[in-house]
């Protein structure tokens, strides 16, 4: 599907098959009923933080929006979903004139949530806002997932920059979503080209260890890569011996070296000797570069030391050990018929543990303290609270099927510095812990 028009570089072809089969045949079902057109309200939020999170991060919202827009039924799913006996032909019909003309509600992309916060509301007939679920939680769960991580990390460098580069450790789409998610939460740069094309977020890259071992040096190696890319360049150090490789760097680049990477070792002690040895030699501008399997923990064990930027990947790209944040998209209040004016009812499924969700539509704010300071995530379904009508935190991203929210990513990323920094100082610690705000419930 051509996307010219939506303003992205890349096209995007149909997200109508990024689904599970029961939603198709709960439609052909809900169509034999005549309860498909029903106006419905579906939520989507998290019964709990990933453990010993304080906070999370809402990221995908921008991917969202345009899987919404692209969820087409064309001629080629169409065979699909007939040789395949998927549906019958009346829902086959319904699906080849789908086009979702909801209204979408949701905490815009960086914005912080909580157990219970309803991070996304989706409004129209049940045939479709229920197809759409799959994929708005696909979406929302890893990239949320990596944008916390990211979030974390971003707190641990106090404020040195983060370079992401975990493409070769996960799907090559995931890459892509991952570096997005990333620079929403925190980071600076990436590795991968794709989503550098795709989201205009900043490329790095030089060499990896097989170019200094494809040359005979290590000097020709160094040799030829400054002559290629100038003595700005960053030189990889730890081949084989860190200082011998140091010596040679500025030896080869001159004390205009633009920086050293170091990719294996005890990296505190290396971080310290390098940092030591370039400013004998008079590079003393040179900056260092730590990689190798990074979390947030090891970078916060780094911040004692004369370390300038981060590379990370792996970690990064699996959310830190959490790589989905358990988000559901639940049926929350749906009209007793068809007619447009019908209104609408509270339901929830009746379940027993852990299970237990809350019906009715709901809006949610954020109540601060009289520092300015987050206290509470108050989530209500009926009228807001005179107090709390200026600190609502949904916003309108579709309105008739219209997307009316896009925005640029950097947006979102500045939004998540804001709302991290209103919350208390102790969701940046990295110990184990509860959210550190409580969701508070206000049922009209």
């Amino acid at each position: 599907m051509n996307t010219a028009h939506l303003g992205l570089p890349v096209d995007v072809p149909s997200t109508a098959l990024f689904t599970d089969r029961y939603e198709l045949t709960m439609l052909q079902a809900a169509l034999r009923a005549g309860t498909a057109d029903r106006r419905t309200v579906f939520e989507v939020f998290t019964r709990r933080l990933p453990e010993g999170r304080r906070y999370g991060v809402v990221a995908g919202t921008g991917r969202v929006l345009d899987a919404v827009e692209n969820f087409r039924f064309d001629r080629g799913v169409l065979d699909f979903l007939a040789d395949q006996r998927i549906v019958d032909e009346p829902t086959l019909q319904w699906l080849a004139d789908y086009r979702f003309r909801g209204d979408i509600w949701g905490y815009p992309e960086g914005e912080v949530y909580f157990p219970g916060s309803p991070i996304m509301r989706v409004e129209g007939s049940f045939g479709e806002a229920v197809l759409l679920e799959t994929v708005i939680l696909s979406i929302l769960n890893h990239d949320s997932a990596v944008a916390a991580a990211a979030s974390r990390m971003s707190v641990a460098a106090a404020g040195r920059p983060l370079i992401e580069m975990g493409a070769r450790r996960t799907h090559e789409l995931s890459a892509v979503a991952s570096a997005r998610a990333a620079y929403v939460g925190g980071f600076s740069s990436t590795s991968d080209l794709a989503a550098g094309f795709r989201y205009k977020i900043p490329t790095v890259g030089t060499s990896a260890h097989a170019f200094t071992l494809l040359h005979d040096t290590e000097r020709d190696a160094f040799t030829a890569q400054v002559d290629s890319l100038g003595s700005g360049t960053t030189l990889l150090v730890d081949t084989f011996d860190v200082a011998e490789a140091v010596r040679t760097a500025v030896e080869v680049a001159g004390t205009e070296l633009g920086a050293v990477r170091i990719d294996s070792g005890d990296l505190l002690l290396l971080a310290h000797r390098v940092r030591h040895q370039l400013d004998e030699l008079g590079a003393k501008k040179t900056k260092i570069v730590v990689t190798s399997d990074l979390d947030e923990y090891a970078i916060a064990s780094l911040a004692a030391a004369p370390v300038d930027a981060y590379g990370v990947g792996t970690q990064l790209v699996t959310g830190s050990g959490h790589p989905t944040c358990s988000m559901v998209y639940k049926l929350v209040a749906r009209a007793g018929s068809d007619d447009p004016a019908a209104p609408l009812r509270p339901v929830a499924k009746k379940s027993m543990g852990a299970k237990t969700s809350i019906g009715g539509r709901k809006w949610a704010a954020r109540r601060l303290d009289e520092d300015g300071v987050a206290e509470a995530e108050v989530v209500g379904s009926g009228p807001v609270p005179e107090g709390l009508a200026d600190r609502q935190l949904l916003v309108e991203l579709v309105r008739g099927g219209k997307v009316v929210a896009r925005e640029p990513l950097d947006a979102a990323r500045d939004r998540h510095v804001a709302a991290r920094s209103a919350l208390p100082l102790s969701a940046t610690q990295l110990s184990r812990g509860e959210a550190v705000i409580p969701t508070e419930y206000v049922v009209g």
